[in-house]
């Protein structure tokens, strides 16, 4: 039968808005509607945990991938390290030229996953570490599930010396028989962690060249030990904050956002045990020292370390600070 072509089209057109309406009726299905996710939250500036409790590890290094698995692998293991318990600080030594902005945020994506309480973090770019293509180690602060400390902490700041033998040497003098819980040594040259180990064989121990290219040969180790004068009810970690300036003024805002940190904290600023400087230059660290030791929240118990980096977390900065602190 012949069919004319204008009432073809009709027919045609309608069968197609029919499929359309039918189709547009059909429920959507949870796939079809795009999801927006939610950004990974800061990790906070300040993170405490009970004196008694803490516990000190330091990762593995790898050289498996670039900064970002690498720093993934080094959470992984200090999680099955501490069996998941909470960590309260993760401080991280980058080598490389990967983006230490990527470490914050890969920890509060981690953590945020195990749906775990987000540690606060210190970031600084280092010259190299003791395996060659490792591009990071983190050391961590957790908690372990019974008492560990019992008669309190001690934390032995980093002070220079000719060579890392001299160091260790001004190190365990300094720790009187005291166990070492960890030993983080600061080094002008690279080489292997085995004297470390060997004068402290308890300690988790991190070896970190400071800067590619060091103006002088240097060494210092700073150390946590078992025993002590800290006793504090708990123990607190802040971040890094980063100077942005070359000037006593920009030194003065960088400790200023320090002592605020603490203080939305809960905990006195007076209460600082030490403060540690990561600055770009010695000229910058004596800088830095100067304005941190005249300040009005310094007391005798806050020691003030200085130790040149290779870089922070900011192109605009002239160094880092972070601080540990009682809390009662």
């Amino acid at each position: 039968m012949f069919i004319p072509r204008a009432l073809y089209r009709r027919v045609a057109t309608m069968a197609l808005l029919s499929l359309a309406v039918a189709y547009g009726a059909k429920k959507k299905s949870p796939d079809d509607t795009t999801q927006t996710l939610d950004l990974p939250k800061d990790p906070p500036m300040v993170a405490a945990g009970e004196t008694s409790r803490l516990v000190f590890t330091v990762s593995p290094l790898s050289t498996k991938g670039l900064l970002s698995q690498q720093t993934r692998e080094a959470l992984k293991a200090i999680l099955k390290a501490t069996g998941g318990a909470p960590v309260v600080h993760i401080r991280a030594f980058v080598a490389g030229s990967g983006d230490l902005r990527r470490v914050s945020q890969i920890v509060s994506e981690v953590f945020t996953d195990r749906k775990l309480p987000l540690p606060s973090v210190s970031v600084v770019q280092a010259g190299a570490l003791p395996l060659e293509n490792a591009q990071v180690v983190l050391e961590a602060v957790s908690l372990a599930r019974k008492e560990v400390n019992p008669d309190g902490l001690m934390f032995v700041e980093a002070q220079p010396a000719a060579s890392l033998e001299k160091s260790l040497d001004e190190l365990a003098s300094r720790l009187n028989g005291a166990p070492a819980l960890r030993v983080s040594c600061f080094v002008s040259a690279i080489g292997p962690a085995g004297p470390i180990t060997a004068r402290f064989p308890l300690a988790a121990v991190d070896l970190v060249q400071t800067q590619r290219a060091p103006v002088r040969a240097e060494a210092s180790c700073e150390a946590v030990a078992r025993g002590g004068n800290v006793k504090a009810s708990k123990v607190a970690f802040t971040g890094t904050q980063v100077a942005f300036g070359v000037d006593e003024k920009a030194a003065k805002l960088a400790f200023q956002r320090i002592d605020r940190d603490l203080t939305e904290a809960g905990i006195n600023p007076a209460d600082i045990l030490g403060t540690t400087i990561y600055p770009l230059s010695a000229r910058i660290g004596e800088l830095a020292r100067k304005v941190r030791s005249t300040s009005d929240t310094v007391t005798t118990s806050d020691t003030v370390t200085v130790i040149p980096f290779e870089g922070i977390a900011s192109v605009d900065g002239s160094f880092a600070v972070d601080a540990v602190a009682v809390s009662k």
